[in-house]
C-alpha cells in the first residue's frame, strides 16, 4: 500500500496563507491541520469532536473552518485543529467537497461522478 501526498495552501479569516504537505488519508473524516499552520492563519475553534485513532484510542479536538487550495480544485471545508505533534491530513469531507476521488492504483485524484437525484 502507497502514500500519496499533497501540497496544498490554506487561507483563514485573517486572509493569511500557509502552505501544507498533506497525507491523503480518504479514511480519516476530516482535513487536520498541524498547530503550526492553523495558529498562522488565525483560525479559532468553533466546536469539538470526539474521534476515534486507528489503534482505537479516542482522542478530543477543536474543529474550525478554513479555505484550501489544491492542484485539483479549491473550497470552504471543516478542520481538525492539531495539537503538538499532529501531521498534516486531508481527508473525506474535504475530498467531497471538492469533488474528488483517491484513484487507489494510480494515486492521483479523479473528479467524483455526482448525482443529482
Amino acid at each position: 500500500m502507497g502514500l500519496t501526498f499533497i501540497e496544498g495552501v490554506v487561507t483563514g479569516n485573517n486572509k493569511k496563507r500557509a502552505k501544507a504537505k498533506f497525507l491523503v488519508d480518504s479514511g480519516a473524516l476530516y482535513t487536520l491541520l498541524p498547530q503550526r499552520q492553523w495558529k498562522l492563519i488565525g483560525l479559532k475553534p468553533k466546536r469539538k469532536m470526539t474521534f476515534t485513532l486507528a489503534d482505537g484510542t479516542q482522542v478530543r479536538r477543536s474543529i474550525s473552518e478554513c479555505h484550501i487550495a489544491l492542484p485539483q480544485g479549491e473550497g470552504h471545508t471543516p478542520v481538525i485543529l492539531g495539537e503538538p505533534g499532529d501531521e498534516a491530513l486531508l481527508g473525506a469531507v474535504t475530498l467531497e467537497i471538492l469533488g474528488l476521488i483517491l484513484n487507489p492504483f494510480t494515486r492521483s485524484f479523479e473528479p467524483m461522478r455526482a448525482m443529482l437525484a
